[in-house]
């Protein structure tokens, strides 16, 4: 492909929301080192990919997901003579706005903004909200036009044969949601294939791995076409890619491939998606999601910026968000003029494992019990009897 784009397209997907002194690491890589030292991106090894198995060290979660996007992106546009970085910062920044418990938690949470109020809640745009705002203390990460734009139109669960990207420049601040939204770059679209490739094969080996798929083969079509191991199918894909990228008809799969594609991924939904496993963290982590919201907006309502009624409540959830909106209200009023989306990006910044042990602390008095077991009442006698 060519890769060689005019110096005022260049200029602009390497610009900046503020003016920065670029160094000797370029606009890309410095956007990588920027993406792996915050926060959202430290988060990401304890949140779910699918499956939600956090003892589990073999089940993929969503840090390992976006590592294999990046590694398939940059062998594909290192191939193609594309730029190699740009491809690798869109790949790991790709789903820093995910939520916890993966594409169930995702779907909980678009349902709570939109009881609230807010619309719905995607993770391609919030994504896009984390390295422009919330992430570095509300300061955003200020990448790169070119990543921020891969960032956003990553949906690689809306299958699509080809995408030409459309080398033009537009308002990302005025996107609200992913639908129809086509890359300016051949680097973006290929970290959207990419996000396809890392995900149909591993989702359905962790599946297999699990049991879940106990009994059921992979559709004929796709072991004929594809292969019958994660490892073939992504070679297998990425050579199809390769081989059928140009400048007039974009980066994509071959007719022959993209029908294999469509139904390795009707079966991973039919069988894993949709499965009783999934269905089954649905209900729970609703009632786990709606419990610390429930929990955060009295405590909102009622304290507002008081330290000292979250701090009563002795308790890390407590603490934790004062601590958070204490620094974070300046700048959502001045960014948004508005605190409504401040309880629901909370709870989608967190990890799996955080959200557990905040029900935990939410309907466990610990700090009462501890108070009646310093009493030598309560620890050596029986004070019913007298």
């Amino acid at each position: 492909m060519d890769c060689n784009r005019d110096s005022g397209l260049e200029d602009a997907l390497r610009s900046r929301q503020r003016p920065r002194r670029e160094d000797g690491r370029g606009p890309y890589y410095r956007d990588t080192t920027a993406i792996i030292h915050s926060s959202p991106f430290r988060r990401l090894k304890h949140k779910t990919q699918v499956f939600f198995a956090p003892s589990n060290d073999h089940i993929c979660t969503r840090m390992e997901h976006v590592l294999h996007v990046a590694s398939i992106a940059s062998s594909i546009c290192r191939t193609l003579g594309l730029d190699t970085e740009m491809a690798w910062a869109i790949g790991m920044g790709h789903d820093l706005g995910h939520t916890p418990f993966g594409h169930v938690g995702e779907r909980i949470i678009s349902r709570m903004a939109e009881e609230r109020g807010l619309g719905k809640f995607e993770h391609e745009v919030n994504s896009l909200r984390v390295v422009d705002f919330l992430a570095n203390g509300g300061n955003g990460l200020n990448l790169t036009y070119a990543v921020r734009d891969g960032i956003v139109c990553h949906n690689g669960e809306s299958l699509n044969m080809r995408i030409r990207p459309t080398g033009a420049i537009r308002d990302l601040d005025a996107i609200t949601g992913r639908e129809g939204l086509v890359p300016a770059t051949a680097e973006a679209a290929v970290v959207r294939f990419s996000d396809t490739i890392a995900y149909l094969g591993r989702d359905w080996e962790d599946a297999y791995r699990l049991g879940i798929l106990r009994g059921r083969e992979l559709p004929e079509i796709v072991r004929e076409r594809l292969g019958s191991t994660n490892g073939s199918i992504i070679s297998t894909l990425v050579d199809d890619i390769i081989a059928g990228a140009s400048d007039e008809d974009g980066i994509g799969f071959s007719p022959y491939i993209f029908e294999a594609v469509e139904a390795f991924s009707a079966f991973n939904y039919a069988y894993i998606y949709r499965s009783d496993i999934l269905n089954g963290y649905t209900r729970y982590f609703t009632r786990l999601l709606h419990l610390i919201a429930d929990y955060l907006e009295d405590l909102y309502q009622s304290f507002h910026l008081d330290e000292a009624g979250y701090m009563a409540e002795h308790n890390m959830l407590a603490a934790g968000f004062y601590n958070h909106i204490s620094g974070m209200y300046p700048k959502y009023m001045e960014r948004e003029g508005t605190d409504r989306r401040m309880i629901i990006d909370y709870i989608a910044g967190m990890t799996d494992n955080f959200c557990l042990d905040c029900a935990n602390e939410i309907l466990k008095p610990e700090h009462l019990n501890e108070e009646i077991e310093q009493s030598v009442t309560g620890r050596w006698f029986d004070a019913a009897r007298r």
